[in-house]
């Protein structure tokens, strides 16, 4: 419980004044009022999944976000960008099951002979939030056919169209005042380590991995539905009362005029 309430604290914090923060760097300041392609990171980053985290430049290319003369200084941990190969160790500090996968698959094996790594995919600063879309004919077919990609996003699409009706579902009950913390840490483990299987370009590994992902996702559903259950038959009860309470009103008023009736007889 505690684990939780600390990730979900710190998503909160990162999210509420992270990206703000982020926005008035020296890096933002400085490339903004460039012009082509040294201006062009600072729109494409305000658009992607690491500006809405409050992920900044220094995060990923090092410096002094706060001073103009070190911004750039290797002394302050400044490594600017990659070499191609060096892509997935520079996502992978990160982003570790991923890079882990990643390397273990068909595309980190073609590494060496120039095979796609995490920026050919995802881009490298309007980085979009994961999901099956990624898995397109428009993106795949750059380098090969799409017939063994669209197999994986076939394998992988019920499972994504579950989490989102889970995270619907829990996103309902908060709504209504239920606590949810708990189940929403679960889920939340549960979409990162299904999400990581998107980088598993072996069919039948990814169909055993989906598999425990799917049982995971069977027990946060059960907590769901009981969860959903009990709070049916609190409005059931609840409706019930207010009849009862409305039906004890109408006889006590119908009792006070036959008393009433009664007396000026």
């Amino acid at each position: 419980m505690r684990r939780h309430l600390i990730g979900w604290t710190l998503l909160f914090l990162l999210s509420c004044g992270g990206s703000a923060w982020a926005a008035d760097s020296v890096c933002v300041q400085c490339h903004g009022g460039l012009d082509g392609r040294l201006s062009a990171p600072v729109a494409e980053w305000q658009q992607s999944i690491h500006a809405d985290n409050g992920i900044a430049c220094h995060d990923c290319h090092g410096g002094d976000p706060s001073d103009f003369a070190m911004a750039m200084n290797p002394q302050r941990g400044f490594v600017g960008v990659p070499d191609y190969g060096d892509v997935p160790d520079f996502c992978g500090r990160c982003h570790l099951g991923v890079a882990e996968d990643y390397r273990d698959s068909a595309h980190g094996k073609a590494l060496n002979r120039g095979g796609p790594q995490c920026v050919v995919c995802h881009q490298n600063h309007h980085v979009v939030k994961a999901s099956s879309d990624l898995i397109n004919p428009e993106s795949c077919s750059r380098c090969h056919d799409y017939e063994r990609a669209a197999t994986v996003k076939q394998e992988i699409g019920d499972t994504e169209m579950r989490l989102t009706t889970l995270e619907r579902s829990v996103a309902a009950l908060h709504r209504v005042g239920i606590d949810m913390e708990t189940v929403s840490g679960e889920l939340f483990q549960n979409r990162n380590a299904f999400r990581r299987l998107f980088h598993t370009v072996d069919i039948d590994k990814l169909k055993q991995k989906k598999a425990g992902v799917n049982a995971e996702l069977d027990q946060v559903e059960a907590q769901i539905v009981e969860i959903e259950s009990e709070l049916s038959q609190r409005k059931m009860i609840g409706g019930i009362l207010v009849v009862l309470l409305l039906l004890a009103g109408a006889v006590a008023l119908l009792i006070r005029q036959t008393y009433h009736q009664e007396e000026h007889d």
